[in-house]
């Protein structure tokens, strides 16, 4: 089971000015009316933990207007096939053929983001996170012809109907399927990235997609599985937006409600329930309140919001402060698995001890520009010094000489993320963390990167020490091969050393579109185009 860190007890203040900002801004979402662009028929009985291959899979395939003219009974089925990954809520028209129906039509309805999923038995799933969030539906319908709306939003490409029963006398015909499909932008609107190479075009299109499935009321982390805003994931939705989409409002609402509803010390949740009404979960993430400061700056600079920045800047500096209290006399992080978690990335076995203390001087950057920003002089002489201080900490405590790496844990242990993120902490000049990391990939820890969020760190750790092609080439490498599994959206974990690798315990539940998936298009539009450096 992987590391959660549920708080025992804790108190919610709410901010009622930050949280009526926060309904204000609450989006209207544009709706679509989308129809399967085909059917299909697989094979069936493979097994979920190898990789299918569409071809091999795949025996027909029809156009959908044939649809309307089967003829289903008993264990019949179909899968329809949508083109896209879509995110709505599903509409059936039905009818009978044959003598006048004499019983209920029993149907079961299968979503699916990936065909691996339309594989996979959910009577099998023995996973540790809820089975609720397989979806699978099991309807009567007592009356045809019938229009059947379901009240579910579903996030999928496939959709498999089978039908359990119906009488000898009647079958049931299937006139009609859509799918009005939600989301708060509209991926038409965002110009197409020209650049003259077919991948990363590709990826952009792909990463476009994911970011405008996950942009519903707020930053959602996966329309399938969560559906909730978690804050590091919408620092990093919120840099693509910028990119993007520029739904700049978005991004203040989700800030307003982080800085909304905090536990009695000031910490910020690590995400936020909407429904039925708005909550923060009892999660507290270190290295995501940290973040904090990260996505406020971005957005300031992004729209110069003076009010924002006024508003939010004590829910910023406050993380920073909360970071700073855990911090020991040798100016180093416990090693602190049982009281809290810090996420850093989904790697078996990962410490993030060392990755803890680069976050938190990360974030003292972020910090004190803000703070600058405030005209705060107080906080930026004070935030400084303990910048100074906890690099040279970071050196003292985690550096290993002989292996010219930063080391983690009583058991010293050399993971990429810990290097990344000490390159992110600019603990050296650019010249050495450029020494750093060549010799990172040289090593290849084998604690791996395991999620797109860890990836978007490592390009954003060549990009920052002056390796953009190299960065390019590592995005080929990563969302590319996703792109070559057919990814329509980018997923939730890729490790390309175990492609279909789960921190769940059961691929069904892994999310195909994910939140934290989608940076490429911030990388490529801002960095590539534009011949930048990271600031």
């Amino acid at each position: 089971m992987a590391a959660v860190c549920i708080l025992d007890e804790f108190e919610v203040h709410k901010n009622e000015k930050f949280l009526k900002i926060a309904e204000e801004l609450k989006p209207e979402l544009h709706e679509t009316v989308i129809r399967p662009e085909k059917l299909l028929q697989f094979k069936r009985h493979l097994k979920v933990e190898r990789k299918p291959d569409m071809h091999e899979t795949v025996v027909r395939e029809e156009a959908y207007e044939e649809l309307a003219k089967k003829q289903f009974k008993k264990d019949d089925q179909i899968v329809l096939d949508f083109g896209n990954h879509q995110v709505g809520y599903v509409t059936m028209k039905l009818s009978a053929a044959g003598s006048h129906q004499d019983a209920p039509a029993y149907i079961y309805l299968k979503f699916a983001e990936r065909p691996e999923e339309l594989e996979a038995d959910p009577a099998q799933y023995d996973g540790w996170i809820s089975k609720g969030w397989l979806q699978e539906e099991y309807i009567h319908v007592d009356t045809l012809p019938a229009e059947v709306k379901l009240p579910r939003r579903y996030a999928f490409r496939y959709m498999e109907l089978k039908v359990i029963d119906v009488s000898m006398k009647f079958s049931l015909v299937v006139d009609d399927v859509s799918v009005r499909a939600v989301s708060a932008v509209r991926e038409e609107d965002v110009p197409p990235l020209e650049i003259g190479d077919p991948l990363l075009e590709k990826i952009d299109r792909v990463a476009i997609h994911t970011l405008q499935n996950c942009m519903q009321d707020v930053f959602e982390d996966g329309p399938k599985r969560d559906r909730r805003l978690w804050l590091g994931d919408l620092r990093l939705q919120a840099r693509a937006n910028y990119q993007t989409f520029k739904n700049y409002d978005l991004v203040k609402r989700c800030l307003y409600l982080f800085g909304g509803m905090t536990f009695n010390e000031g910490k910020v949740s690590a995400c936020l329930f909407t429904e039925p009404q708005l909550d923060p979960d009892d999660t507290y993430l270190f290295d995501y309140a940290l973040l904090y400061s990260s996505a406020l700056l971005d957005y300031y600079e992004e729209t110069y919001d003076e009010e924002a920045l006024k508003d939010l800047y004590p829910v910023a500096i406050r993380q920073i402060e909360i970071g700073l209290g855990y911090l020991t006399e040798d100016g180093v992080i416990p090693d602190h698995s049982n009281e809290f978690w810090c996420f850093a990335d989904w790697g078996e076995g990962l410490n993030t001890q060392a990755a803890s203390l680069a976050i938190l001087i990360y974030s003292l950057r972020y910090c004190i520009n803000l703070a600058k920003h405030m005209k705060d002089a107080e906080c930026v002489q004070r935030m400084s010094v303990w910048e100074e201080k906890l690099k040279k900490s970071a050196v003292d405590h985690y550096w290993d000489e002989e292996q010219q790496l930063f080391v983690s844990g009583e058991e010293r242990q050399v993971s990429w993320a810990t290097q990344i993120w000490m390159i992110l902490a600019r603990v050296f000049p650019k010249e050495k963390n450029r020494e750093l990391i060549l010799h990172t990939i040289d090593v290849n820890p084998r604690i791996q990167m395991v999620t797109p969020y860890m990836y978007h760190h490592y390009i954003d750790a060549l990009i920052r020490s002056g390796e953009k092609e190299r960065a390019i080439d590592e995005i080929k490498k990563y969302w590319g091969e996703m792109v070559h599994d057919g990814a329509d959206t980018f997923w939730e974990v890729y490790n390309p050393y175990n492609k279909y690798e789960s921190p769940y315990g059961s691929l069904m539940v892994n999310s195909f579109c994910h939140a934290w998936s989608c940076t490429p298009t911030y990388f490529l539009r801002k960095f590539y185009t534009g011949g930048r450096e990271e600031e």
